[in-house]
């Protein structure tokens, strides 16, 4: 059969993330491609021995279907924990998500008609950029400053175009790391309100802080529904359970609610209840408090391989908390072309290209994680890398 495939998802292409993890699976690969926390403090014990009592002694709620909204038990813990934030306001709901990337394609759906025009940093996160791409949206690429997006370049676009959405990561962004300052934090929100566009806030990484003060989210400065904040434990507990959360007005997470039951009927409740025992069981702040240690100490040693080892025309930023830094080449060349030198010599890292708005763009920019190799396997892997440029690049 000849299939005759939808517009809006002809034109898409797979993450180059997801194929550079076919990469890194190979046992002599030094991987700075990832986007996982330190696997170090995966609590797999905890997780096993918390699976075993549900499957014993709650099996039936375990395995039958849930509602579509969520373990009611896991999404009041979520609630109580982003009030303590400020971030659940008087006519908000909490809807459990398959993953954060779920919440950001429910808002998607509901939110966007093909041609709608949506306001993304550059660079931005790939699975958000598809997920816009695939409901057929026109994409704005926002450059990112050193203190987030650059708001006179948002402005501008939101006089001269349809804008329905701004999506953006504000806390050590994927994938440059960088921060959004409060003064900018508080600027977009004010945009949003003048050209009433909402916000769609991921906050992955904010828990992940190893230096620094913390800064308040978007939506703890909103009051008006102007903000939809979607946060995951995949960063803080374990990607592979796949449990995220959406909060915002009930008015659009009612409508994601009524998508989702369409979609997957309801997060996995073996998982949302794992989730929810653990939250009850164990202290999480301990595990990320665990996780941000080995996060800023592998973050130093890649910074101080930078110093030490690459070329000068190579600028990188300098996160805070997070998982990735963000590298530029000053010279006119294409990042994945070293990318695949470097996977040549066992050391894979993620083009820059590959988190473009516009995926025609050549980037002398690329991505590195440094969350999930020691610091041993850093200076190995950061060696390579910077002969690979010397040798390559002038």
């Amino acid at each position: 059969m000849q299939y005759q495939i939808s517009d809006n998802v002809a034109s898409l292409k797979g993450s180059a993330i997801r194929e550079i993890f076919k990469i890194i699976a190979q046992p002599d690969i030094i991987s700075f491609g990832g986007g996982i926390p330190p696997s170090e403090v995966y609590p797999n014990e905890e997780l096993a021995n918390i699976a075993e009592d549900i499957l014993k002694n709650d099996y039936i709620k375990a395995l039958q279907y849930g509602v579509t909204e969520g373990y009611a038990p896991l999404a009041e813990k979520v609630t109580s924990r982003l009030n303590r934030q400020n971030i659940v306001k008087e006519k908000d709901s909490v809807l459990i998500v398959t993953g954060g990337q779920q919440g950001i394609d429910l808002c998607s759906h509901v939110m966007l008609n093909r041609g709608d025009g949506v306001a993304v940093e550059c660079p931005s996160f790939v699975g958000g950029l598809n997920s816009f791409r695939s409901y057929g949206a026109k994409l704005y690429g926002i450059p990112v400053q050193d203190d987030g997006m650059d708001l006179d370049v948002l402005e501008d676009t939101l006089k001269k175009n349809d804008i329905k959405m701004i999506y953006t990561i504000p806390t050590f962004q994927n994938p440059t790391g960088i921060t959004m300052s409060l003064e900018k934090r508080k600027r977009l929100l004010e945009l949003a309100k003048q050209y009433n566009v909402l916000i769609l806030e991921d906050n992955p990484y904010g828990e992940l802080r190893f230096s620094g003060e913390d800064i308040p989210t978007i939506k703890s400065l909103d009051d008006e529904g102007y903000v939809l904040y979607v946060g995951s434990f995949s960063k803080i507990l374990s990607p592979g359970l796949r449990v995220g959360f959406v909060c915002g007005s009930s008015e659009l997470t009612g409508r994601m609610t009524v998508v989702k039951q369409v979609t997957d009927v309801h997060t996995p409740m073996l998982t949302q209840m794992m989730v929810n025992n653990f939250l009850e069981q164990y202290n999480i702040d301990e595990y990320i408090a665990r996780s941000c240690k080995i996060c800023g100490d592998r973050c130093a040693t890649m910074i101080r391989c930078f110093e030490e080892m690459v070329p000068d025309f190579v600028e990188f930023t300098r996160p805070n908390g997070g998982i990735f830094i963000w590298a530029t080449i000053k010279r006119d060349v294409d990042a994945a072309d070293l990318v695949k030198k470097c996977v040549g010599k066992k050391v894979a890292f993620v083009p820059g290209s590959a988190a473009m708005y516009d995926e025609t763009i050549i980037s002398p920019s690329f991505r590195l994680n440094y969350s999930t190799v020691n610091e041993e396997k850093i200076e190995q892997g950061m060696k390579i890398l910077a002969d690979t440029i010397k040798a390559e690049i002038k």
